[in-house]
């Protein structure tokens, strides 16, 4: 039987809300490279209901948005059949509907196929995860009382759409599936002609910026560090006085305004470069023109009580400050997409990002797992063949991932494929993700199956000491150790514990994950290990793992006896 589980941020939530059930959870604006002034937070209690399909004759229980239903914040609790419609249903109250604007409807993640519906007026449907956010235009909105209806339909049975780590009978590596609205709801008015879009892009002494706008053509500027930058087609080009580069030690950020006619936005950018290269002889990974050893922990962005959906945003920013903390300078998003405010805190906060892509297909534990782990790693892609309309949907994922992300200045590598999930033509998915994104090292299989294209030689190694091999491409240790030990009063399975080495105390756990740093990796460094990824930052359900508890409040390491500290790490390469 598995415990009930609740972070400190999540009771706190709870405790709100018993005071006052109109409080707003998640009352941060959502899209931190793209402000405007105003917003209205649709989050809070809705109206919910499960059918096959047609709306439902009765709206029958309460949901707490944006928490998916699996979850305990949710107020729900549990499973809908696989194939069901999720409907959602809220009334608001507009005191004015200013003619010269229009309400935009945003909401970051469904899970998986949303429709729209505001005033009984079919508004627009898409998979936010294939096709990006919504951003529709509400029609007619009236003074007075309003209604939006969205559904939401989760068919995790159809490997066809990413579903990363969930699975119905979750268990091991595997998690409590999730479905319905998993991110912020929310609305703004906006002029008709406006900025719809951002992206920067930046080099070690300027940053590019192109303007997507949506209406007529109108004359824009951008206003950066007291002077205006007209912008032609769309395009300026910001030239800092005194160019300050980012770094997880220095994450410096230069914050601009767009106007565009009666809009205005407000938006940030860094200074830095990531890029391969040989150094004195080794293929290393570069940061800003230099090598750099990438530190980092393996992040699965599960939470106990909101599943994909932490309590609060600031819960991105307790994680991170903890890897920090504990002397790490990466995570490694594991294929999962997060809403933008966790980008933000790790731009803010200086954490590099290996970001995953999520994973579609069919995994078979024998083919993808057992086999790999014994040694049978290069199978050619005839073995690996996809359905075509799977290959197709990973891809348009993958567009949408990089377009969503590609301004985040934390994000330094694309992972494209997590060991043999999913996989199927390495190098054509290598050649479309190159040409999305040129800017960023591309990682094309993360562990194995690695006939393919890609920048660098990604390692997981869990079962054996970690020995340097031959490579021509910067190596990565992209996955390794998760050793165990188990806080009972912290677990959200007291019986069922997966990982890959258990010990019974505490003090025989630091021990050896610091052997492990010190006779493994450390001294693997300044022969050519370019970055190490230690599985993981946290519990999750059954993994017991982590550095710190599922529920976060025991953080498992001992600082004050040491910490894996990253400064030292940078002496051996610089």
């Amino acid at each position: 039987m598995s415990a009930a589980l609740t972070t400190a941020r999540g009771e706190a939530l709870l405790a709100a809300l018993a005071a006052d059930p109109s409080v707003r959870p998640w009352n941060v604006y959502p899209r931190p490279r793209m402000v405007r002034e105003s917003w209205i937070n649709l989050n809070g209690y809705w109206d919910y209901a499960v059918s096959d399909f047609d709306e439902p004759a009765a709206w029958d229980r309460r949901i707490l948005v944006p928490f998916p239903p699996e979850s305990s914040l949710s107020g729900i609790g549990s499973r809908a059949p696989d194939g069901s419609w999720h409907w959602y249903r809220t009334r608001f109250t507009l005191d004015a509907v200013p003619e010269d604007r229009v309400l935009l409807f945003h909401c970051g993640g469904m899970d998986q196929l949303g429709v729209v519906r505001f005033n009984g007026q079919n508004v627009g449907s898409r998979f936010p995860m294939m096709d990006g956010p919504f951003d529709e235009v509400l029609p007619d909105p009236a003074v007075g009382e309003n209604e939006l209806v969205i559904a939401v339909l989760d068919e995790l049975g159809n490997l066809s759409h990413p579903y990363g780590k969930q699975r119905e009978d979750r268990g091991g590596m595997w998690y409590t599936p999730v479905s319905g609205i998993w991110q912020t709801v929310w609305l703004e008015w906006v002029p008709r002609d406006r900025v719809a879009d951002l992206r920067v892009t930046p080099t070690l002494e300027e940053a590019a910026v192109e303007v997507r706008t949506v209406g007529q053509p109108r004359e824009g500027l951008i206003r950066f560090e007291g002077r205006e930058y007209p912008l032609r087609d769309g395009k300026a080009v910001l030239r800092p006085e005194a160019p300050r580069l980012w770094s997880p030690e220095d994450p410096h950020l230069y914050e601009f305004t767009v106007e565009y006619g009666e809009d205005r936005v407000r938006s940030y950018f860094a200074l830095r470069t990531v890029s391969t290269g040989t150094v004195d002889g080794i293929p290393r990974l570069l940061l800003n023109g230099k090598p750099y050893f990438f530190h980092g922990l393996l992040d699965q962005g599960w939470w106990p009580d909101g599943l994909w959906t932490p309590a609060d945003p600031a819960c991105f920013a307790d994680d991170l400050k903890t890897v920090k903390a504990l002397g790490f300078n990466t995570v490694r998003k594991h294929i999962k997409i997060e809403p933008e405010l966790f980008y933000y805190e790790c731009d803010r906060l200086g954490v590099a990002v290996f970001q995953d892509m999520v994973n579609n297909g069919r995994y078979r534990y024998f083919r993808d797992t057992v086999l790999p782990t014994i040694g049978f790693q290069r199978w050619p892609y005839f073995f690996r063949r996809s359905h075509p309309l799977r290959a197709f949907t990973f891809a348009q994922h993958m567009k949408a991932a990089v377009r969503r992300l590609y301004g985040e200045p934390c994000v330094v590598l694309w992972t494209i494929f997590n060991e043999g999930w999913g996989q199927t033509d390495g190098t054509g998915m290598y050649e479309k993700l190159k040409a999305l994104d040129p800017t960023r090292i591309v990682n094309t299989v993360s562990g194995w199956f690695r006939v393919c294209r890609s920048d660098v030689d990604s390692r997981h190694v869990y079962f054996r000491k970690f020995r340097l091999p031959r490579s021509k491409k910067p190596l990565l240790l992209t996955e390794f150790g998760g050793y165990v030990w188990k806080d009972p009063a912290h677990s959200f399975n007291p019986d069922d514990t997966y990982g890959y080495r258990n010990y019974d105390r505490r003090e025989d756990w630091q021990a050896a994950v610091t052997r492990l740093y010190t006779e493994q990796i450390f001294p693997a460094i300044g022969r050519g290990l370019c970055a190490s990824v230690y599985t993981q930052l946290s519990d999750v359900e059954d993994e017991t793992n982590g550095m710190v508890t599922y529920d976060r409040k025991i953080l498992k390491w001992n600082v004050e006896s040491g910490r894996l500290t990253h400064p030292e790490i940078r002496g051996k390469i610089d």
